[in-house]
C-alpha cells in the first residue's frame, strides 16, 4: 500500500497563497489607492487591518504550530518506507525512514496539544538492541490515512 498526503499539503499552500493575495490587495486598495472607504461594516481601517493581519498569521502559522508534515508511506517492497518534511511556510529538511520488515520492532504514537498533534515513533531491531527514529508527525493525514498506516504498521509488528 502506498499513499501520501500531497493533496492536503497543496490545499494548505493554496489557501495561504489566496489569503496572502487577498490581504495584499486589501492593503493596496485601502491605503495607497484609497478605494476602500471607511468605516466599512462599522469598523475603521485600523480594525480591519488588525483583523486581516491576525487571520493571515493564523492561516500561515497553523501548519507550523500543529507540526503538519508531508508524509509518504509505502510498504510495497521488503521495506517500510516513510518520507516526510515540514509543511510550514519554511519547508524543512527532507527525511526518510526505511526499515526492513524483518527488522521492524513496532511503533509508538504520541498526542499533544489537546490531541491536535499526533506523532509516530518507529523502532527497528539491530544486533545490539532497538533503535528509535525521530517522530513523524501525522497530524495532516486524514483519519482514514492514519488508520491505514497504523493498522499496517501494527500488522508488521506482530510478525
Amino acid at each position: 500500500m502506498t499513499f501520501d498526503n500531497s493533496k492536503t499539503i497543496i490545499g494548505f499552500r493554496i489557501k495561504l497563497f489566496i489569503f496572502t493575495v487577498v490581504f495584499l490587495a486589501y492593503l493596496i486598495l485601502a491605503y495607497p489607492a484609497g478605494i476602500i472607504k471607511f468605516p466599512l461594516l462599522g469598523l475603521n481601517d485600523t480594525a480591519w487591518t488588525l483583523i486581516l493581519s491576525a487571520l493571515w498569521i493564523i492561516v500561515a502559522l497553523t501548519p507550523m504550530v500543529l507540526n503538519y508534515q508531508f508524509v509518504y508511506f509505502s510498504d510495497d517492497t521488503e521495506k517500510i518506507v516513510i518520507r516526510y518534511f515540514s509543511a510550514g511556510i519554511f519547508g524543512g529538511r527532507k527525511n526518510s525512514i526505511e526499515i526492513d520488515k524483518r527488522n521492524y520492532a513496532g511503533y509508538k504514537t504520541e498526542k499533544s496539544f489537546f490531541g491536535l498533534i499526533t506523532g509516530i515513533t518507529l523502532y527497528q531491531k539491530f544486533n545490539d538492541g532497538v533503535a528509535k527514529y525521530p517522530p513523524v508527525y501525522i497530524s495532516a493525514l486524514s483519519a482514514q490515512e492514519k488508520s491505514k498506516m497504523l493498522r499496517t504498521l501494527s500488522s508488521y509488528a506482530l510478525n
